[in-house]
């Protein structure tokens, strides 16, 4: 039996050692000839990675790869195409199995939930789209254990089960659409892991966003809105879930309202397998974030710097301003997807007492810089340097005593460096060396 593994980064290395242990001859098919492949294995490098791909028994599509550009070079194939994520879940030895989805906060709240479930006393593995590829997870796996699983649309694009026995869908908003057609295939995307879920699963989805709502609808099984009566909501200024309540939302380290969201997504999701409010209270009360995510750094003479590298949609960065209290000077920009752009640019005006100067970087400046003009917000600057040191450099000039200096870029991260992890560690070592 032959297996093709169809792009070879972290997601690529694990799906190629999981289908050599099961006896597949591995062929690892790959645009980039300067990979370094093991020995055990064959390979396939250059422009032609994708040619004959007719000639294996399984195709393993790593998540960056649209299943549609294999299927332009071999048509007949489909059936042969497979993911890491779906063969976890067609072998996972543990039907306790979580799949959190949306277009923010997933990493967030997939970090809570665990969390809370590892509070709780339960034996939790995460990963998915957060940093651990699925497969890896399986040899620790008891039939008793949680599983919970950050998934993106580009896992998801051709999902078909078995779904995980509760799906979480976050807030959906437009994104990655240089990389799915159109709004109606990343949602179509997203909907793919309630698809297949059975009648006694359950599907969990934020009640005040109709693309939410519409993706958990997809679901069979029991339909639980969260900020909503049926789930954990705010009430009073608390977080309150099945009349009791959790703790109060300024007892939250997490910064900003979409955060609250995500606290009662995590909790209606803790709250179907414990109905405890200790350990969710104890982890909702401590847990201050991942890295990159409107992350506080240094002070440095009264100046606050925040690191918020994984914002890379304008939705994220429109969360970031209104997170940060006082003056800001946000760095915004990167590459340029072609998302809309009139919601942020509104937010800028609506916000414009809160903001000492909005910095736009990369190849997204000048578009940026025209929607700003459309809507009569003219406190920017384009910034023509293009490193990081620079660019903080830049920022800590233009701001005063009292302000904060926000790295939320609201786009993508590739025109300037290699991923989001390497735009906020840059940004960490400028700040770090003013």
């Amino acid at each position: 039996m032959k297996a093709a593994i169809v792009g070879y980064a972290v997601e690529g290395q694990v799906s190629a050692n999981y289908w050599h242990e099961l006896g597949y001859e591995v062929t690892i098919c790959d645009q980039n000839t300067s990979l370094k492949v093991p020995s055990i294995f064959k390979s396939k490098l250059g422009d032609d990675y994708l040619d004959g791909l007719d000639s294996f028994d399984i195709i393993v599509r790593s998540a960056g790869i649209h299943p549609q550009i294999i299927l332009d070079k071999n048509p007949s194939v489909k059936s042969k195409i497979t993911t890491s994520v779906q063969e976890f879940f067609r072998v996972c030895p543990s039907s306790n199995t979580i799949g959190i989805t949306g277009t923010k906060g997933k990493g967030t709240t997939t970090t809570l939930i665990t969390k809370m479930l590892i509070a709780a006393g339960k034996t939790v593995h995460f990963g998915g789209n957060i940093g651990i590829a699925p497969l890896e997870l399986l040899p620790k796996i008891a039939a008793e254990d949680w599983i919970v699983l950050e998934l993106s649309s580009f896992q998801l694009e051709d999902f078909n089960g078995p779904s995980p026995h509760i799906g979480v869908c976050l807030m959906v908003v437009p994104e990655h659409l240089n990389w799915h057609a159109d709004m109606a295939e990343y949602i179509s995307a997203k909907q793919r892991l309630f698809a297949t879920q059975k009648p006694t699963d359950i599907a969990i989805y934020y009640s005040q966003n109709e693309n939410s709502q519409q993706i958990a609808m997809a679901s069979p099984g029991t339909h639980i809105p969260y900020m909503a009566y049926s789930g954990a909501e705010v009430i009073k200024d608390n977080i309150v879930i099945d009349g009791q309540t959790v703790c109060a939302i300024d007892d939250l380290k997490l910064l900003g309202r979409h955060n609250w969201q995500n606290a009662c997504a995590a909790l209606t999701t803790f709250w179907q397998v414990v109905q405890d409010t200790e350990p969710a209270r104890k982890v909702l009360t401590s847990f201050t974030g991942l890295p990159f995510r409107i992350e506080f750094r240094k002070k440095i003479n009264d100046v606050r710097f925040y690191n918020d590298s994984y914002a890379s949609a304008p939705g994220a960065e429109i969360a970031a301003l209104k997170s940060i209290d006082g003056k800001k000077v946000m760095i915004v920009g990167g590459f340029d997807r072609g998302l809309d752009l009139s919601q942020l640019a509104t937010e800028m005006v609506n916000n414009q007492s809160e903001i000492r100067k909005v910095l736009l970087i990369g190849a997204s400046a000048e578009r940026t810089a025209e929607a700003l003009k459309q809507v009569n917000f003219s406190n920017f600057e384009q910034c023509k340097v293009r490193s990081m040191s620079e660019i903080v450099s830049t920022a800590y000039n233009l701001a005063q005593p009292g302000d904060a200096v926000v790295l939320s870029p609201g786009f993508a991260s590739f025109d300037m460096f290699k991923n989001f992890e390497d735009r906020g560690i840059q940004f960490n070592d400028a700040v770090e060396k003013l």
